[in-house]
């Protein structure tokens, strides 16, 4: 089994560092750490620290001997997922299992035909769980860095990030609309893939209007239609093997 990870602000030198806080507590408390057991710290960017428990003090504080230490570099190629806003916690479920996936940035998008709408305090608790779920879901995949969550964005907003891309993608489950396999689709070797999922009712034609004209082609997984919470991870999950992210 691999070792349990642990968020701290910034990776520690080699030597002895302790860890207490909110992720002491969860390392003593919950996972019931004890002394000669392996953990990694991470701050979440890619920066990592390899360490053996010296000792379990109290409720919430580990002596960490922390052994190796060094920063995994950023995968290419890139994958982002527009996601449009889901109804309840499908937000939630969208993000955790893109994030155990492997995705590498999440961007909300407030689609036309989204029932749900992220504004004012509503807007800024949503975009909060959906990056606290980010970070959770990342030290339970025992990442070392973890998916980027943006501030949601407008249809022109995405349409900008589509244009930018190495690689741009609508998942649209209608053959009748041009689109083809993502499955066959021409993929770059690095550089940056973005794909847009739509919101129940499906991406609008004005919006399809709008990212084609920014390079984004419609594109389909199988002949099955997925809610909105999963085709983002199954799109990631078909991307990462065709890259060779996977191998």
């Amino acid at each position: 089994m691999t070792a349990p990870v642990f968020v701290v602000e910034a990776v520690p030198a080699v030597g002895e560092f302790v860890l207490d806080g909110p992720e002491g507590r969860h390392a003593v408390s919950v996972r019931r750490l004890r002394t000669g057991e392996e953990l990694v710290l991470t701050d979440g960017l890619g920066g990592w620290a390899d360490g053996v428990v010296l000792a379990a003090e109290g409720k919430d504080r580990l002596v960490v001997e922390v052994r190796a230490q060094g920063v995994e570099e950023p995968p290419t190629p890139r994958i982002t997922v527009v996601q449009a806003l889901p109804k309840g916690d499908r937000g939630e479920v969208a993000v955790e299992t893109m994030t155990e996936t492997g995705v590498d940035a999440i961007v909300p998008w407030s689609a036309a035909r989204c029932i749900t709408q992220w504004r004012g305090d509503r807007g800024a608790k949503s975009l909060a769980k959906w990056r606290s779920t980010a970070r959770e879901a990342g030290k339970q995949a025992r990442r070392v860095r973890f998916p980027e969550v943006a501030e949601q964005m407008t249809t022109k907003q995405v349409a900008a990030l589509l244009a930018a891309a190495d690689f741009a993608a609508v998942l649209h489950e209608d053959r009748q609309a041009g689109s083809d396999p993502l499955a066959t689709a021409a993929l770059p070797a690095e550089g940056e893939i973005v794909l847009v999922v739509g919101p129940e009712g499906g991406v609008s034609p004005e919006e399809l209007a709008v990212f084609a004209e920014a390079g984004a082609k419609p594109y389909r997984l199988g002949p099955s239609v997925l809610r909105t919470s999963t085709a983002g991870t199954a799109a990631t999950a078909l991307l990462l093997g065709r890259t060779g992210r996977w191998s």
